[in-house]
């Protein structure tokens, strides 16, 4: 008997990162390779013919997972019995923009996206925000789409784990897939904290190998904070392929499970722990089994680190403010 298949939404289908993540999420990258998809796609009416464009290039590609696609700008239609919701779509801070005005142009969408979701996905539906600011997006999505349980809300902090992962495995010249159990805390921001206290390569702590303190706490933070920039004024364009390849990371892990002994970053709703402020959404390493994840406990953190994590979650305390006050 083959395995039914699994509705999945991607919302800013048409823009870059959407069309890097289709055909991996209709490759099997997501969920695996003999889960059959339904692609949901949704864009904005001036991106509809674009849209069309992604759905003729999935149809000739040919995918034996892909058994349907869905292509609208219509949200309600682009809900409707979804399972894993992927919202990648957003408004982008154009230059001379204010962060409030980025923040309540993307407060509309996410109230309006929440209803959608509440009212037409499957009732299990796991959501994961792309678009920033994604932590504080995922929390308006939660407030406006109460009955979606809240460890079901996430955001994307894993495109950051990864490319701690890069720099480490890049520095150590090992290969990235020795490294594991890097931790990205806090916002998906440049105030986010790329930990490596918990880290190894094999058996051996990762702050042991490098023997270099000094660009652990400094260079490698910096350089994991502002990547994002840094490809932006390589490419001229924003993060697209490695965005929408840790996304399908990000579910996968979330679905399928992390393997034993390793840990990712998720941003999830705060429980509290760590001394963090409960009610927010914030990166923490977890855990992930039967699609359900978990909060790794009892980490040490150093009073270097602890600074760092206060930090991050006071950004994130005044970004949910002037969240608030941009729906008053």
């Amino acid at each position: 008997m083959g395995k039914n298949p699994v509705r999945v939404l991607v919302t800013g289908a048409a823009g870059q990162i959407g069309y890097a993540i289709v055909p991996m999420v209709a490759r099997g990258a997501m969920l695996g390779p003999d889960q059959p998809v339904i692609l949901h796609m949704l864009d904005i009416p001036p991106a509809a013919e674009a849209l069309n464009g992604v759905k003729m290039e999935l149809i000739d590609a040919a995918f034996p997972l892909l058994k349907g696609v869905v292509a609208t700008t219509d949200v309600e239609e682009a809900c409707k019995g979804v399972n894993i919701a992927v919202m990648v779509g957003g408004f982008p801070r154009k230059e001379g923009m204010e962060r409030k005005d980025v923040m309540s142009k993307n407060v509309s969408i996410y109230k309006g996206q929440a209803s959608a979701l509440e009212k037409h996905a499957a009732s299990d539906v796991k959501v994961l925000v792309v678009a920033n600011p994604a932590n504080t997006n995922a929390l308006i999505l939660k407030e406006y789409a109460p009955s979606i349980p809240e460890k079901n809300i996430t955001c994307l902090t894993r495109l950051d784990h990864n490319r701690a992962l890069g720099q480490i495995s890049q520095r150590l010249n090992v290969h990235v897939g020795d490294v594991k159990n890097v931790i990205i805390w806090g916002n998906h921001s440049s105030t986010q904290y790329p930990d490596v206290n918990h880290a190894t390569v094999g058996d051996k702590p990762v702050r042991q190998l490098v023997a270099d303190d000094q660009w652990l706490n400094t260079e490698f933070i910096t350089t994991v904070q502002q990547r994002g920039a840094a490809i932006i004024k390589a490419r001229k364009l924003s993060s697209a392929l490695s965005a929408a390849s840790s996304a399908c990371d990000h579910i996968h892990d979330w679905v399928l499970g992390t393997p034993k002994g390793t840990h990712v970053s998720m941003g999830v709703y705060s429980d509290g722990s760590y001394g963090i402020q409960e009610g927010l959404i914030y990166s923490f390493p977890v855990t992930c089994e039967k699609g359900e994840w978990k909060i790794v406990q009892g980490l040490k953190i150093d009073e270097f680190s602890r600074k760092k994590l206060d930090a991050t979650a006071q950004e994130l305390i005044e970004e949910k403010s002037l969240a608030h006050s941009c729906l008053n």
